[in-house]
């Protein structure tokens, strides 16, 4: 048995107790032991046990990659019975693999790729994804394909930016009600502040480089967010609307969790 690619003893330790507690069948402990981590499928190695460690599975960053490559990956986690997404991919490379995976949903504004699982998960806690200006919809929507596919209820409110502040009051008791909230800005950056003073909960806040040339490609904006007075806004990097909607649906299934 090679010990780089099964569970760990503390691993198995736990799944020990659960058997002798009546939580897990003997089937369950012996496959969970004996099945391997690690999936390599050549062009990659594939952590297979990163939900039970992280929360959720493994994420593929399309760009960069043979479609050849993505669909022995897609394989491979179909074949383990997760929910694939994939981010940052060409219409190119969805135009050959959504034929290849017919039940997949290819979003062409936030390039992400999704096969989902043929049964829907129930969701877990609340996401409200805000956006400054129609210009930040594509990071916005990749953050909400990752919340959403991490099982969160996702609610997304666009153009709401600080030139026009009444149309985020407007929208506060959707914003309110959610475990945690991402906000999408770019230019000055400054949306993620308003929201921060108006909420109880975590504001990510997603720079984008969305600007003119004194925005230096989102610096002005990543810059504005890591220095909010709001005490609950934390930052993200530049364009990157899968981190936002990562880090917002793991906080709302640990609010969900609690709550239960």
């Amino acid at each position: 048995m090679d010990s780089m690619n099964t569970p760990d003893p503390q691993e198995i330790q736990r799944l020990a107790r659960l058997l002798l507690d009546g939580h897990l069948s003997v089937e369950g402990f012996a496959r969970q032991v004996c099945e391997p981590t690690i999936a390599d499928v050549g062009e990659a190695q594939l952590d297979l046990d990163r939900s039970r460690r992280c929360g959720f599975p493994e994420v593929v960053y399309a760009q960069g990659k043979s479609v050849e490559a993505l669909e022995k990956i897609f394989e491979a986690l179909k074949a383990r019975g997760i929910d694939v997404l994939a981010t940052r991919m060409s219409a190119e490379q969805a135009d050959v693999l959504t034929a290849k995976f017919p039940e997949s949903r290819y979003n062409p504004v936030g390039r992400t790729f999704r096969i989902p699982l043929a049964e829907a998960r129930p969701t877990t806690g609340k996401v409200t994804i805000v956006t400054a200006g129609t210009s930040d919809l594509p990071v916005a929507e990749e953050a909400r394909e990752t919340a959403a596919w991490t099982g969160a209820e996702v609610t997304m409110i666009q153009d709401v930016g600080v030139a026009g502040p009444h149309r985020l009051t407007a929208n506060l008791p959707l914003i309110q009600a959610a475990d945690a909230v991402v906000v999408v800005a770019g230019m000055e950056g400054a949306l993620p502040s308003v929201v921060g003073g108006h909420v109880a909960c975590p504001v990510i806040a997603v720079p984008t480089s969305v600007g003119y040339g004194a925005s230096f490609g989102g610096l002005a904006a990543l810059l504005g967010m890591l220095n909010s007075c709001a005490s609950n806004v934390t930052v993200v990097n530049i364009d990157a609307g899968f981190k936002g909607g990562y880090i917002a649906g793991l906080i709302a299934k640990n609010v969900a969790g609690r709550k239960l």
